[in-house]
């Protein structure tokens, strides 16, 4: 856009006279917004009052130019985010959750207007009572009539009139960059309303999901979205949004350190579950069904180390190596190989396949496997994996099945 100049007051000018002798040099920040297209410098120009030139002997003396300023200008985006606020906010809702365990806070927010409300399963877990609180003023009981313990998602329903709900909009989450501003609204420590800014930090990342296996291990959720946005207590299940106001994740958990007054401090990197996880398990909850995930039946090193791919003989370091196989599983029908020759690591044995690929798509960890496949396969389809095994690639065809339920 144009650079425009602002006059400013006397105060200002004499600021200005003081600041001279820095001769500092023209600043340019730019305003960043989700569109590339749309992106541009946004700045103000103000133009510093010359020094009257000092007394010399030297006649024809050339005067220094007038130093500029150049101030960014932040309305644009702060308005936008005003307005995003306005328009987001009376979608979320506070949520209040009585078990015989105490009472428990989080944030949720409207999917549509049959009263449907998302949130985070262990913000519902073991409730005998669900209070939901709107911006408006509106509190209403509601009933949970959907789990997945795997995502860690649940849906509430509420019965209001249409006119008290305002349903936020679900993105695409598949098309969130590194370093994208998203925004986070909640009621963390029972604040609600509460708006938080930060960037997508990283896309893809891997928590423990609340399921165990039958071995008693957890099961993996996959295709989180890391973010620097300060989330808290009382956050989850509420919303992340990018600029345009889309839904683009559900806040879950935060990584924790240090201590402070109330305990902990966050540290700046929280998690949220991916919208396009969302759309995936949301119609079978909305039925109050549960969502069969696509199994394979393996457990792999998340990453590979150059000293741990030295140690397995293997010639690269990229790729998920299979640790364990569940027997009669798809992994192990389709041919698959775990390691299981001593090495000089304690825990870490040789002889194992290396998976660098999965349908065409190549691999470069554990999490980019259990993502694509959370997002792209159901129960009963094919995926071809393309392993390294003795350093020689192999194709295999595994059909996937259905993670066991374990009873949940």
């Amino acid at each position: 856009m144009k650079s425009r100049k602002v006059k400013l007051g006397l105060a200002i000018s004499v600021l200005i006279l003081a600041m001279l002798a820095c001769s500092l040099p023209s600043i340019s920040l730019p305003i960043t917004s989700d569109n590339p297209s749309t992106q541009q410098e946004a700045t103000v120009v103000v133009e510093a009052p010359r020094e009257e030139p000092l007394t010399t002997n030297e006649e024809n003396r050339e005067e220094p130019s007038a130093p500029s300023f150049v101030i960014p200008d932040e309305v644009l985006l702060q308005d936008a985010l005003v307005e995003l606020y306005n328009r987001v906010s009376p979608g979320v809702v506070s949520i209040q959750v009585y078990s015989q365990v105490g009472a428990g806070i989080g944030s949720g927010f409207v999917v549509d207007k049959e009263g449907h409300i998302i949130t985070n399963y262990h913000v519902v877990d073991g409730a005998e009572e669900v209070e939901v609180h709107f911006t408006s003023g509106l509190k209403v009981y509601g009933d949970v009539i959907g789990e997945d313990l795997d995502s860690d998602l649940a849906v509430i329903k509420v019965d209001v009139d249409p006119s008290e709900l305002s349903p936020l909009t679900l993105g695409d989450s598949n098309q969130l960059r590194v370093g994208q501003t998203v925004i986070a609204i909640g009621n963390p420590f029972g604040l609600s309303g509460t708006m938080t800014t930060g960037i997508v930090s990283a896309r893809g990342r891997t928590l423990e999901s609340i399921r165990q296996t039958e071995a008693g291990r957890f099961f993996e959720a996959g295709d989180l979205i890391q973010t620097d946005a300060t989330i808290n207590p009382g956050n989850s299940g509420g919303p992340l949004l990018n600029l345009n106001g889309e839904v683009i994740g559900i806040n879950r958990a935060i990584q924790t350190g240090g201590i402070s007054l109330s305990g902990t401090s966050n540290t700046g990197i929280g998690f949220a579950v991916s919208s396009n996880i969302l759309k995936t398990v949301l119609p079978a909850l909305k039925a109050g069904q549960a969502y069969n995930y696509p199994y394979l039946g393996l457990s792999a090193l998340s990453t590979l180390t150059l000293t741990q791919a030295e140690f397995l003989g293997i010639s690269q370091a990229t790729g998920a190596y299979v640790t364990e196989i569940v027997p009669g599983g798809p992994a192990d029908l389709a041919g698959i190989q775990a390691g299981d020759e001593l090495t000089q690591v304690q825990g870490l044995f040789a002889g194992g396949d290396l998976i660098i690929g999965v349908d065409g798509r190549p691999i470069l960890e554990f999490s980019e496997l259990l993502s694509y496949m959370m997002l792209n396969k159901q129960p009963g389809d094919d995926m071809n994996v393309t392993v390294l095994r003795n350093n020689q690639e192999m194709q295999l065809t595994v059909t996937l099945g259905q993670r066991p339920n374990n009873g949940q």
